[in-house]
């Protein structure tokens, strides 16, 4: 899609850039887009609003603090007042850093340093930020289930296939180049929002906005307690050994607090997984502006009828939380379909 400007003839600019650019207070009219064709794209919007002064109002009003596009939408993530975030940026602008501190009950503390490696390391979650984080997520899953209709779908796959497939390939693979069910789940979930992008997006300005790409924010727990949901960007563009080395790197940093901050929002969809900590089934709550959260359970060894005939096959029961404003049942039946069909062809994964 694309808007008019006055004056300046046709701005390409899709709705997700056109939301951005109205949060930021960025005039697309005013923009020559870097993208191709001469697209305007989300790093366009976020140097113009860099660049933007930031006292707009009357001088007998006090000055609004300037706020980055990715620290909005980290905000609406999180649930955090920007109101009560001091920002930290050039002229006091709040950053995403500022919001992900105010999260974690740390919006007091002086402003940090550049942003070196010890300074990251030193930023990681401690057994004392837990509390505070768990509180931030309390109040970001109380918002979700207040304001957002769920609905609910699940359904067992028959991993034995996939299993064969992967034992075989490990079973002729490096011992550092093996792959856990996991990167398989992923992957297949990657896809199937690819195939149904209803699922794969926003909900904001009472409408959906589709993903500009399938990018899954991975749950992940944390040694001191709390969750973060670190982001695979371009989930379903990556083979599975790629997927599976960058899922094993985001997990050793997330839990060491060495994400950058890119690594921490613009999920466009969330997978957890829980199989590894013995749960068969679980359904979580839509993480808001996001419309989806996808669940796996361990693979467990079940009765399973096969043309007729009983045995025992390994399976795994997957399930969809999902926003009733942007979809209904018969597309999360499509998407959980999918990924059944998905997970039979491993090899075209």
């Amino acid at each position: 899609m694309a808007s008019e400007a006055p004056g300046h003839g046709h701005v390409e600019a899709g709705p997700l850039i056109r939301h951005l650019a109205e949060e930021g207070g960025v005039d697309l009219a005013a923009l020559r887009g870097s993208g191709p064709g001469g697209r305007v794209t989300r790093a366009d919007i976020e140097r113009a609003a860099a660049a933007a002064p930031t006292a707009r109002a009357p001088t007998a009003r006090a000055p609004r603090a300037r706020v980055t596009p990715l620290a909005r939408r980290r905000a609406a993530e999180l649930g955090v007042d920007l109101s009560s975030v001091a920002g930290t940026g050039k002229d006091a602008a709040i950053r995403a850093e500022d919001v992900s501190r105010a999260a974690s009950g740390l919006a007091g503390a002086p402003s940090p340093p550049p942003r070196t490696t010890a300074a990251v390391r030193a930023s990681r979650p401690s057994e004392d930020q837990a509390p505070a984080m768990r509180r931030a997520i309390a109040r970001l899953m109380s918002r979700a289930n207040r304001d957002v209709p769920h609905y609910y779908l699940s359904t067992t796959v028959d991993m034995a296939v996939p299993m064969d497939w992967l034992h075989e390939r490990n079973r002729r693979s490096p011992m550092s180049e093996r792959l856990l069910p996991a990167a398989l789940l992923l992957k297949a979930a990657a896809l199937a929002a690819h195939e149904v992008p209803e699922l794969n997006g926003f909900w904001t300005d009472d409408r959906f906005t589709a993903g500009e790409g399938v990018h899954l924010g991975v749950t992940v727990s944390l040694r001191g307690g709390g969750l973060i949901a670190p982001v695979l960007r371009g989930a379903d563009t990556l083979e599975v050994p790629a997927l599976m080395s960058a899922l094993k790197d985001l997990v050793s940093r997330a839990r060491t607090g060495r994400l950058r901050g890119s690594e921490v929002s613009g999920a466009t969809l969330t997978v957890t997984n829980l199989g590894d900590q013995g749960v068969e089934t679980v359904f979580g709550v839509v993480h808001p502006p996001q419309v989806a959260l996808v669940g796996f359970g361990r693979v467990v060894d079940r009765p399973w009828a096969v043309d007729g005939l009983l045995g025992v096959r390994p399976v795994v029961t997957v399930t969809l939380s999902a926003d009733h404003r942007a979809t209904d049942g018969a597309v999360g039946a499509r998407y959980l379909t999918a990924v059944d069909r998905l997970l039979q062809n491993p090899e075209k994964l």
